[in-house]
């Protein structure tokens, strides 16, 4: 019997985990919450070359060297966002690309957060980047 009850208490914790995890990520549609987030760092040029090259170290591998989507090594089947044009399924406030890069994007986390492995001002520059390079477009 004391088996079943760990047994129990384990798999409900999982199940715990599991739902916070999924229910912290941004899934499509944006986040109310993270609209009100302000982006506190300034868009200025040592910014936006601090981002380009965090973008180059993290995000070109999936999303390509120009932001298009194009990247090679993306998971099989799943198609990386072009970060130059206008559409922003997840949000396209900085706040909520800001919680995409941390969280990751939901529901299959074919994009994994960055928490942990970018702090949150490199996050902050990746989004000046982008906004710098979309506006180019």
């Amino acid at each position: 019997m004391g088996r079943v009850s760990t047994a129990s208490i384990v798999v409900s914790a999982l199940c715990g985990v599991v739902f916070a995890v999924t229910s912290s990520a941004q899934g499509t549609g944006g986040s109310a919450e993270a609209r009100k987030m302000k982006n506190p760092v300034a868009a200025n040029a040592q910014s936006v070359a601090a981002g380009k090259a965090a973008y180059q170290k993290y995000c070109r591998f999936c999303h390509g060297p120009e932001a298009l989507g194009d990247g090679t090594a993306a998971p099989k089947g799943s198609q990386p966002s072009n970060l130059t044009d206008t559409v922003w399924t997840r949000g396209s406030s900085d706040g909520e690309i800001f919680v995409v890069l941390r969280d990751g994007a939901g529901p299959k986390f074919e994009m994994k957060g960055f928490k942990g492995r970018m702090t949150d001002q490199d996050m902050w520059h990746v989004i000046n980047y982008i906004r710098s390079i979309a506006a180019k477009k």
